[in-house]
């Protein structure tokens, strides 16, 4: 997979790529990625990326040329596939879920808009597939949910993780939480771990698994089984 970067920070992604996961997946050429500098297409001796809004509010907002002339510059580096999107970073989109990175992980060519400052000129979604989201709240930019996409997408891809178990064992992979873990020591401020998971017999851990999965689901994150709409709509009546 093909992932390019468009950020006006280049330096903060260094860090975050250069271990773990994305790091050996670089290294084994599994994930290929290019971070680019949008400064660099900005016009003018100062370079202006931001301009105060028509019409006025708070906030500066990115310009759609310097945009533009990225997205463009990377597909003369790879000319555009049918397996590409082309994804502005913005809490105006749609929440990031897991069946959303599975769709994602299946594509070819990822290019990645962060926005910054007071929003992007809506120009550029003339330019873009679509808006992601990796929640209802308010960053400083898209530099932070790119790292998220690209982390939460590239374990999805094949062979990046060594086992596909680990994978269907994580939480919200099937929707729902995963039941409690626990490791060493057996006995912990007198918490000890609970004795069918040291049993031996697969078919009632397994069991166990399975009901507190769901349990951790209702009592941590109701709303992945609609039980939270349940509840509201007993109140209502």
């Amino acid at each position: 997979m093909q992932i390019d970067i468009l950020t006006l920070f280049p330096s903060l992604f260094e860090s975050v790529f250069s271990e773990s996961l994305i790091k050996k997946a670089v290294e084994r050429k599994i994930i290929n990625i290019r971070i680019t500098n949008i400064r660099d297409f900005a016009d003018g001796k100062h370079k202006t990326v931001d301009d105060k809004a028509y019409g006025g509010g708070a906030g500066m907002i990115m310009m759609a040329p310097p945009i533009v002339k990225a997205i463009r510059a990377v597909f003369r580096l790879r000319p555009r596939q049918k397996s590409c999107k082309v994804i502005l970073l913005s809490p105006q989109g749609k929440v990031l879920n897991q069946q959303k990175a599975k769709e994602l992980s299946k594509i070819q060519h990822l290019i990645l808009i962060c926005g910054h400052y007071g929003g992007v000129d809506e120009r550029v979604l003339k330019f873009i597939d679509e808006e992601i989201s990796i929640g209802n709240y308010v960053l400083t930019g898209g530099e932070i949910p790119a790292m998220v996409l690209v982390d939460t997408i590239g374990r999805l891809i094949p062979k990046v993780v060594g086992k596909k178990d680990s994978l269907e064992q994580d939480s919200l992979w099937n929707g729902k939480l995963i039941s409690p873990v626990y490791t060493r020591p057996y006995n912990f401020c007198g918490i000890k771990v609970p004795k069918v998971l040291l049993s031996g017999n697969h078919k009632n851990i397994e069991k166990w698994k399975k009901e507190n999965a769901v349990k951790n689901t209702i009592k941590k994150r109701p709303e992945l089984i609609g039980l939270d709409k349940i509840c509201k709509n007993n109140k209502r009546k």
